[in-house]
């Protein structure tokens, strides 16, 4: 009798062992999963910002940028990026526009038009 509580004893250490290894990994990923999610509020104002204004665009929003599309073709895609210098590129037939604060709706009017 004696040898089958040593055993059982032994068993509820591993499983609370286990559990607490569990448990604390459980924690970290969920902690690293929200510092991983990019907040970027001037790519948020600027796709409300399209949106509101110009209306035959669709603002698709990825994690570091808007893609805007008009009639399922891609016209631009904005950054915004201080570590790139403010302007416009191409890349392959996109436009790729950075700022490094929210444009006004006459800076937009402008890349938009020239971009389509």
């Amino acid at each position: 009798m004696m040898h089958g509580m040593w055993w059982l004893l032994i068993i509820i250490a591993v499983i609370a062992v286990l559990w607490l290894i569990a448990s604390k990994r459980g924690d970290t990923s969920v902690a690293n999963s929200k510092a991983k999610k990019p907040n970027n509020d001037a790519l948020q104002k600027t796709a409300a910002l399209i949106e509101k204004t110009f209306s035959h665009y669709r603002v698709t929003r990825r994690s570091n940028h808007l893609l805007v599309t008009k009639h399922a073709l891609k016209i631009a895609m904005i950054t915004m990026d201080k570590k790139i210098p403010v302007g416009e590129r191409l890349l392959g037939d996109v436009r790729v526009l950075n700022y490094h604060r929210v444009p006004n709706v006459a800076i937009l009017k402008e890349a938009l038009s020239s971009a389509s």
